[in-house]
């Protein structure tokens, strides 16, 4: 409980100054923070900042659908943010429902990472049909190289 309400404390001391997704604040704080920090900047060496490339990924069909694949399955393997390295393991939360991945994946990509008002909010329509698949957190790493390669002029 203590945790819990220091956890609460940190958010709103360094959280995001406007805040539209409450709810999915509320799942970051209690299942992403411990390694991604209340405030989505990450932890040198353990897990990357989450404070631009999901905004980025919200942009397109297949970046939608990765950051899906990353909380639905996890994912492990290095990647590279803002020019750093980070090899770890992130855990699949496949044990939320379809609207708690969206409500968290809305507040990473809007809250956190400031996404623009054109882009849409993810849907549980859109989390709901990816279950189905069997992915390890590999598949899921490399499925963001291709995205990011995609994305690249």
């Amino acid at each position: 409980m203590i945790s819990g309400l220091l956890v609460s404390a940190i958010a709103a001391a360094d959280g995001p100054a406007e805040q539209r997704y409450a709810a999915g604040a509320s799942l970051f704080q209690a299942n992403c923070a411990v390694c991604h920090t209340a405030t989505g900047v990450g932890q040198p060496g353990l897990a990357p900042p989450l404070t631009s490339y999901p905004a980025l990924y919200a942009r397109d069909p297949e970046g939608r659908r990765q950051l899906v694949w990353t909380v639905l399955f996890g994912m492990f393997g290095d990647v590279v943010v803002d020019e750093r390295h980070y090899n770890f393991k992130m855990p699949d939360f496949a044990r939320l429902d379809d609207s708690d991945i969206a409500a968290v994946l809305n507040f990473v990509v809007f809250d956190l990472g400031h996404a623009g008002d054109g882009i849409p909010p993810i849907a549980a329509a859109e989390v709901a049909p990816e279950r189905s698949l069997a992915l390890a957190g590999d598949a899921v790493r490399r499925h963001r190289l291709a995205v990011l390669a995609a994305a690249r002029p």
